[in-house]
């Protein structure tokens, strides 16, 4: 065997999970831009239509991203009138997310992305359940000293 097979782009794991996230970040974008958001606004109004308030510092523990990649996503949010960002009156050291009527809204123009999107993916309900299994298992993994689940 050769010493650097493992070296080979074939042979990684992180390669075909990088193409297969780009390119379906790319297929979102038709359906996105119908709404006017980008694919992380898109993330941040998923939680938010969760939760119609939320702590900057868990709305970035749910999606793996930190606040300095949040407030740039969030200051859009809030200049599109979906979003206001507030200090928390308790601790003005804690940033509070909330959704505006505006920002619920856009979940009705929303509604239909997830559908649309996996007719775009040619792959089994089954098969993509089974990923989607496998993937939350790799991050649970990963952030071993966090709660990462994606599943209830």
């Amino acid at each position: 065997m050769n010493k650097y097979e493992q070296l080979k782009l074939e042979n990684q794991l992180c390669f075909p999970l990088y193409v297969c996230s780009k390119e379906i970040i790319r297929k979102y974008k038709p359906f996105l831009s119908k709404i006017n958001l980008t694919y992380t606004q898109y993330l941040v109004m998923m939680v938010l239509w969760e939760n119609d308030k939320i702590n900057l510092k868990t709305l970035g523990e749910k999606l793996f991203l930190d606040s300095g990649t949040l407030t740039p996503v969030l200051i859009k949010l809030e200049q599109k009138g979906y979003v206001k960002r507030q200090k928390n009156k308790i601790d003005e050291r804690n940033l509070i997310v909330e959704i505006t009527k505006n920002g619920s809204l856009l979940k009705e123009q929303a509604k239909n992305i997830p559908k649309s999107l996996s007719q775009c993916i040619p792959i089994s309900n089954e098969d993509a359940y089974n990923l989607y299994i496998i993937l939350n298992k790799i991050l649970k993994n990963i952030n071993k000293e966090k709660d990462t689940s994606l599943i209830d």
